[in-house]
């Protein structure tokens, strides 16, 4: 069994057939997913999903890029609902920054702002956390280390950034997916071995960062396979014994 924890089952991508990406899952092993909560306007479509399929599962929350249109009152009445597992995605990302340095310090603001916010509300609601850090590690760090809950979370793709490992105290995960594929991944190979191993959760982040042999296809969650034989051979474990590790601590964070 297999559990895919971070899919855009939700973008428009899969309106045509999402019941065929949910068969050739199946038939592959993965037996539950995780929309994470990343637009406000496709939340309900990730409802709609939990609620006609047992073994689809959602997060709410906010990505970064979407910072500017949080507003907490909008999501509260989905977070009571039986099958919203976690807060999120939500984070830092400061890869399209804008080009003036006042602009620059306004966008990083209103990111941690709205960040905190999400990780005060996931400790208030003792709900785990699906992070989002891309190049900006340090402030994820520093937000994380003193605000977050017991309850912890996932740090979804996980960058390969060994500061990062030190969150594992704090019950947090790291979410491998398609990247560790890459032929350029030696980074995050290198560091792979590092990481605890009831820290460790699958993922395909679908439709993007498809895994080899499929990049430059739409991603999807059977896809996960490639993910779980590219761990085992990183590892002393077989794909069998990754396939009960990754299940066993994706079902102890998310508690289903």
């Amino acid at each position: 069994m297999l559990i895919d924890t971070h899919c855009h089952l939700d973008d428009e991508r899969y309106d045509d057939d999402i019941e065929q990406v949910l068969e050739n899952a199946t038939e592959k092993g993965v037996e539950k997913f995780i929309i994470p909560g990343a637009d406000p306007k496709t939340l309900q479509r990730a409802v709609d999903l939990a609620e006609r399929y047992e073994n689809i599962y959602f997060a709410v929350g906010v990505h970064p890029y979407d910072a500017g249109e949080y507003d907490r009152t909008f999501l509260e009445p989905y977070v009571t609902h039986p099958k919203c597992v976690a807060i999120g995605e939500c984070g830092l990302d400061y890869f399209r920054l804008p080009e003036s340095e006042e602009e620059i310090e306004k966008e990083k603001k209103l990111q941690k702002e709205v960040f905190i916010d999400q990780i005060l509300w996931a400790k208030e609601l003792q709900k785990p956390l699906i992070v989002h850090v891309r190049e900006s590690t340090p402030d994820c760090l520093a937000l994380l280390d003193e605000y977050a809950g017991e309850e912890g979370g996932v740090l979804h793709c996980y960058n390969a950034d060994e500061s990062l490992l030190k969150l594992a105290k704090k019950n947090f995960y790291y979410g491998i997916g398609g990247v560790l594929t890459f032929k350029n991944a030696r980074k995050l190979i290198n560091v792979y071995s590092k990481i605890p191993q009831d820290k460790l959760v699958i993922e395909t982040d679908a439709p993007y960062l498809t895994p080899h042999p499929h990049r430059g296809e739409r991603n999807e969650p059977s896809y996960t396979t490639f993910v779980a034989d590219k761990m085992a051979e990183l590892s002393s474990l077989s794909r069998e014994a990754i396939e009960t590790l990754s299940t066993q601590n994706a079902q102890r964070l998310f508690r289903f």
